[in-house]
């Protein structure tokens, strides 16, 4: 795996993605794409153009949410309520380097899971996860007394990089390691496959930040992310 592969799709990494990688999902043309809403609210844009915000909104119901990550997000009109606008780290793992993956008992998830993820992730909010986010990548968990109690996984991807996601664990679980554990398992499968992980975070979550670091990751780059809803 090459240590200086180009990094600058993972500017507009949502656009990025669906325009190449996920292209066989991305609902849209070239001025705006999306993901499917069972799929994930996020989409992308090319440029900060009026023709390409226009092109956007049209993909999106009245009463569906929609995530704008990267390079250009729009300000909405009247006709669209702003959940949150929050700011994202985008970091890197270059290090072709494997990381402990045992001291938990990982499981593959599936279909049958799905209803235990989306309840996890309501619980801990680790970013847009819907009905079908699993199927795009491979996740895994860890079940505690048959409760799921911590999951990551895969989603976007990107030339050679592929993004580790949905890191999340369950209040009455956290300090054990399992999230640690979690993405070993993940970045490993990544590196046996040639590719670079990467991921998002919130900027304020400097302890996530502060884990990931440990783990190898670096900080590359900042920008916004604004959820909102169609109303009309």
């Amino acid at each position: 795996m090459p240590d200086l592969a180009d990094e600058s799709a993972l500017d507009n990494p949502v656009w990025a993605c669906l325009s190449t990688r996920h292209a066989h999902l991305a609902q849209g043309n070239g001025l705006a794409l999306r993901y499917p809403p069972d799929y994930s609210p996020l989409s992308g844009v090319p440029a900060a153009a009026p023709d390409n915000f226009a092109a956007l909104q049209s993909l999106v119901d009245v009463g569906d949410a929609i995530a704008v990550a990267g390079a250009h997000v729009p300000d909405w009109p009247d006709r669209w309520e702003t959940s949150h606008r929050i700011r994202l780290v985008q970091m890197v793992r270059r290090a072709a380097t494997p990381l402990a993956d045992d001291g938990a008992e990982m499981v593959i998830l599936n279909a049958a899971d799905v209803g235990d993820m989306l309840a996890l992730v309501e619980l801990t909010h680790p970013g847009p996860f819907r009905e079908r986010t699993i199927e795009l990548g491979t996740f895994v968990g860890v079940r505690r007394h048959g409760r799921l109690v911590a999951m990551a996984g895969e989603r976007m991807w990107i030339g050679e990089h592929r993004e580790v996601s949905a890191v999340c664990t369950h209040p009455d679980a956290q300090g054990r390691g399992f999230a640690r554990a979690l993405m070993g398992r993940v970045i490993n499968r990544m590196l046996r496959a040639g590719q670079i992980p990467f991921l998002h975070v919130e900027s304020a979550n400097e302890r996530a930040i502060a884990m990931y670091e440990s783990l190898g990751f670096a900080r590359r780059a900042e920008f916004p992310l604004l959820y909102a809803k169609r109303t009309r």
